[in-house]
């Protein structure tokens, strides 16, 4: 396939429009199968240090995690990446002059320097010079490695402004990861004028993605169900596309999604440009790249497995509603000296902040808009116990070194897993041991799996903290400040004489022992508030009936899963597992359903894991499906509205 142009060729890639016989080599970790022109481009030692020939880029390097940059906008709304949405200033400062020499547009290296990139990772190096060149590319890495500014950058490159019918069309598994590549995509062209990027998903209003798209978008990112859906009604012009990106190819195999793949790659132009990534290679996946990719270049990245073997890790999965007094619950259970709680927003730092402070803790906050000088002097304060709770954003706690951090706190999960990496790496210092809690929301279990590849172990699951749990904490750390305060006195000599000069004359007046009156100082100190907490408790039943990560694994290791077309061919008249319910939905065979694309959609919505969905049976106009029971009712009336090839399932109990 001829490259396609786009105005003059950058000058990291001028000289390299002769594709030669490919050769391999290793290079920052990363294997690149590419021209040779280009692979001696890269050899040859840079004045800028990009491709030194003495470079010693960790294995699975990762660009700075995008997690800043991932909340603002408006999923349903096309994202205009323009001025308006530029970052601070303090994080405009950063250089970014090895991305420079790639030879990348202005804005593009200005929109880097805002959400703070500065070199580029192994699979930024292998990938960007031949996507400049407008060759088709196979990928193979895990989350975290860097692959969305991979092929970000370079696509948006080559994009034409000008143009205001979709030029690169990114297809994802899932909708959380099509909100986080369009935004990824629209941080880094914040400074580029007129680029519009839209991410499209089941769920949304379709009418409202219609009216973006007839006003003008580039960047199209979406999953394929609903990018089939606006193909067929003709809403998605896709005359003019450039460039189609495939990300988490196998994990769209999984799912099911692998024939609408299929379809869509088939009705694109013959002169396009594909990009595949995919975190493994199935035979499945390597057809694709063998039938539909035109002599790709092929990149893979070996990441080097992070050391958390100082650092506990677990998880918890609860309603968002709950998140806060989740938060509290855990940090009376298991606060330690020092504690660092990442939110995904500068907005959602504030509201954590401010709900802590409610509740007695000593808070700051670190986000974007803490200018460097009260950064510095909030790092010192939590350095020297001032403050023992600190609430920050991936982006401010970059950096930051900290050794009596003894717990981090993810309240929002890192949809990358060198952020998760990044985020965990606070505690565990100087040789200690750490702590580090996930807070997982029903829909967001499926990146759990993700994050447990990027540091090379389980994350172990736990439960909200309950009443006894906050009690025992409670009154061990009401021992714990005894005990330390009879060692080390905080009060100097003169005043611990008037102190004991008071109790006595207390204790003459009264007539009471030593004993009744060390019992009324305690309840003094206790300010007039509980030391136990009372009451009903909820999280045991607000998570009754939910699949447990355990329960996934001993699926997996009962054996592989049967093949989706494989469901509804078991015509037993048996009822559901002990676990499991039955539920009726409301298409089948005449409106062309699949058991995949039953699979995907509940799990895209639910947030079930594919393996936890039970039997499927499709009929002529109705379809069953065993899930697992204590559904949430707002999940079961999302179900409801959920449509499945432009069809609403109007999901029900059998026999209701």
């Amino acid at each position: 396939m001829a490259p396609i142009s786009h105005g003059p060729l950058p000058a990291c890639v001028e000289g390299f429009t002769r594709l030669q016989q490919p050769v391999t080599q290793i290079i920052d970790g990363s294997t690149m199968t590419g021209a040779a022109d280009t692979q001696a481009a890269i050899e040859q030692p840079r004045e800028d240090g990009l491709f030194s020939s003495n470079a010693t880029t960790e294995d699975g390097a990762a660009e700075p995690d995008l997690a800043e940059a991932i909340a603002s906008a408006d999923p349903e709304a096309g994202l205009d990446a323009g001025p308006d949405n530029e970052a601070p200033e303090q994080e405009k400062a950063l250089p970014v002059s090895a991305f420079a020499a790639f030879g990348l547009r202005q804005e593009l290296l200005d929109g880097l320097a805002a959400i703070g990139f500065e070199e580029p990772s192994p699979i930024q190096k292998a990938a960007i010079p031949e996507l400049m060149l407008g060759r088709d590319l196979v990928g193979q890495a895990q989350t975290g490695t860097g692959k969305t500014a991979a092929f970000g950058l370079p696509l948006l490159q080559r994009l034409d402004p000008g143009q205001r019918t979709p030029q690169v069309l990114v297809l994802t598994p899932t909708r959380e990861l099509a909100m986080q590549v369009a935004e990824a995509f629209n941080s880094y062209a914040a400074c580029m004028k007129g680029v519009k990027v839209l991410p499209i998903y089941g769920g949304a209003d379709f009418r409202d993605q219609i009216q973006h798209l007839r006003r003008g978008v580039q960047i199209v990112v979406g999953t394929p169900g609903r990018v089939m859906d606006h193909m067929r009604q003709g809403t998605l012009d896709l005359s003019g596309l450039r460039s189609l990106v495939l990300d988490e190819a196998d994990e769209m195999l999984r799912m099911g999604f692998i024939d609408d793949v299929k379809w869509v790659l088939e009705q694109l132009p013959a002169e396009r440009q594909v990009v595949l990534f995919s975190a493994t290679m199935p035979s499945e996946i390597r057809r694709i790249s063998q039938n539909h990719l035109k002599d790709p270049a092929e990149v893979t990245i070996r990441q080097k497995a992070a050391d958390g073997r100082r650092i506990r890790q677990r998880h918890l999965v609860v309603n968002g509603p709950q998140k806060l007094e989740a938060l509290e619950r855990v940090l009376e259970a298991e606060g330690s000296e020092g504690v660092i709680i990442f939110a995904r927003t500068k907005a959602i730092t504030l509201t954590v902040a401010e709900s802590l402070e409610q509740h007695g803790y000593d808070v700051a906050v670190l986000n974007g808009d803490v200018p460097q000088t009260q950064r510095e002097r909030t790092i010192e304060r939590l350095r020297d116990g001032r403050v023992n709770v600190l609430v920050a954003t991936d982006v401010a706690a970059r950096g930051l070194d900290v050794d009596r951090i003894g717990l981090v706190i993810n309240y929002d999960i890192p949809f990358d897993g060198e952020a998760y990496v990044h985020r965990i790496g606070r505690t565990g210092r100087a040789g200690r041991s750490g702590e580090a809690i996930l807070f997982l929301t029903p829909r967001e279990r499926r990146f759990l799996g993700g994050l447990e590849r990027a540091v090379n172990q389980p994350i172990e699951v736990m439960e909200v903290p309950g009443n006894a749990s906050i009690n025992q904490h409670r009154l061990d750390r009401l021992r714990q400040k005894l005990t330390t305060t009879l060692q080390q006195p905080v009060c100097n000599p003169e005043e611990r004489a008037l102190l004991a000069e008071i109790l006595q004359r207390v204790a003459q007046e009264q007539s009471c022992s030593p004993d009744q009156l060390a019992l009324a100082a305690l309840e003094l100190g206790l300010g007039g508030k509980p030391l136990l907490l009372q009451g009903e408790e909820r999280w045991g039943q607000s998570r009754s009936g939910t699949p447990t990560r355990d329960r996934d694994r001993d699926r997996e290791r009962g054996g592989e899963r049967r093949p989706f077309n494989d469901r509804h061919q078991e015509r037993s008249e048996d009822g559901p597992e002990d676990n499991m319910e039955r539920f009726r939905i409301e298409v089948g065979w005449r409106d062309r359903v699949k058991p995949g694309n039953i699979v995907g959609a509940i799990a895209n919505e639910s947030g079930l894991a594919g393996r936890s969905i039970g039997k499927i049976r499709i009929f002529d106009a109705h379809s069953t499906v065993d899930l697992p029971k204590g559904m949430p009712d707002d999940v079961f009336a999302d179900l409801r509205r959920l449509r499945v090839m432009n069809k609403e399932l109007q999901i029900s109990r059998l026999g209701s």
